[in-house]
């Protein structure tokens, strides 16, 4: 070989030797950044309530639904039987059904509701004190009858108004019932007026503060409350036995009669029972209980959410306006989730036959059921 070709030779491996030296291995691609996606948040207890509400609805037959708005007046007979065969909303409890009877008996009868109905029952009463006690009413139930909030106010204040609430709240569920319809939101310093007697006696502010107070207290009793009666009863008459119409201007609620209601709602009550008064200047047509226009202002101005119930249908101002057997078809369309009904099974039916034949919607029979069933949930009676 020539030299060259050595030298050749030579220059290439040194070349190759030297590209080898230099050369770095092949990096491994990086993998790409993953996104970490943030964990979605426990869903708030009212969140699981609401749900557990739909779910529970949605189960329903439009006849179960349906059902479920009416706090009927508890029969005096057969009471457990219609339980067992409608199972109602619940049953609403007055004198006759604690007269002469001891807690035993008492709570007897109400588990025997309880058992029978296919949905846990509201089991409701009218314990106000003073002039409205169904139960203190009974001496063996209670040796004296408890107080109207005009005594305990005056006795100490807004503290004795609590303690009494506390006491009231411990004998209603130690018999089984789970609803109070109370307190009373209204106003008045007339005592010539027919609702003054079952009112504070206070103004509007003073009265504010009566409702925050029972309201929170009932709340932590676990207790349902009922707010009544709005859009506030004033001076006007009695309609249990007729019509009554309320000719003040709206500036006169929003200044007064609304703000016992708003503290209520914004203390967390449930519930709201409206009148069957005429309110002018919100609807000079029809009763409060009946009116649409009434019940946007609660759901609407108020923020309310929650059930919004009449007072009884077999009163004379529903009865003398209407007749009785097509005015919970109204309450429905007015708005309401709940019909308070002294002729549950009329009533019943004639709410069923209304969504039969279009006059009233499936959807607005369960979403009023839906509330009803929350509320239920809200007091620990369906469980989730």
């Amino acid at each position: 070989m020539t030299v060259r070709k050595h030298l050749a030779l030579a220059l290439l491996l040194t070349l190759g030797l030297s590209a080898c030296a230099s050369s770095e291995p092949p990096q491994a691609e990086t993998p790409p950044t993953q996104q970490t996606q943030p964990e979605a948040p426990e869903p708030t207890l009212e969140e699981q309530q609401q749900a557990a509400a739909e779910e529970y609805t949605e189960k329903l037959t439009l006849e179960q639904q349906t059902a479920q708005l009416f706090f009927a007046r508890c029969p005096d007979t057969d009471a457990a039987a219609e339980a067992a065969e409608y199972s109602p909303g619940g049953y609403i409890l007055f004198g006759r059904d604690f007269d002469g009877k001891t807690a035993d008996e008492v709570k007897s009868d109400i588990a025997s509701y309880q058992s029978a109905a296919a949905t846990p029952m509201l089991i409701g009463a009218d314990e106000e004190g003073g002039t409205v006690v169904r139960v203190s009413a009974n001496p063996y139930l209670r040796d004296t009858r408890f107080s109207s909030p005009q005594k305990l106010y005056a006795e100490g204040g807004l503290d004795r108004i609590r303690s009494d609430t506390e006491e009231k709240d411990a004998l209603l569920l130690s018999l089984g019932i789970n609803v109070n319809l109370a307190p009373v939101c209204d106003i008045s310093s007339d005592p010539s007026s027919f609702i003054y007697p079952r009112t504070l006696g206070q103004d509007a502010e003073t009265t504010s503060d009566y409702i925050r107070t029972v309201v929170g207290q009932m709340k932590s009793d676990g207790i349902g409350m009922v707010l009544k009666h709005f859009p506030g009863y004033g001076g006007s008459a009695d309609t249990h036995t007729g019509q009554a119409l309320d000719p003040r201007p709206l500036s006169d609620f929003e200044k007064n009669d609304l703000l016992p209601f708003e503290a209520g709602i914004d203390a967390g009550a449930q519930a709201v029972l409206v009148s069957h008064n005429i309110v002018a200047c919100l609807d000079a047509d029809y009763p409060a209980s009946l009116s649409p226009a009434v019940h946007a202002l609660l759901r609407g101005r108020l923020g309310f959410d929650g059930v919004i119930m009449t007072d009884d249908l077999a009163m004379q101002a529903v009865t003398d306006f209407t007749g009785d057997e097509n005015a919970a078809v109204l309450a429905v369309q007015a708005g309401n989730d709940l019909i308070i009904s002294s002729d549950f099974v009329t009533q019943y039916h004639a709410v069923l036959d209304a969504v039969k034949n279009g006059t009233l919607r499936k959807n607005d029979i369960e979403q009023a059921a839906q509330r009803v069933i929350l509320w239920k949930i809200q007091l620990g009676l369906i469980s989730f």
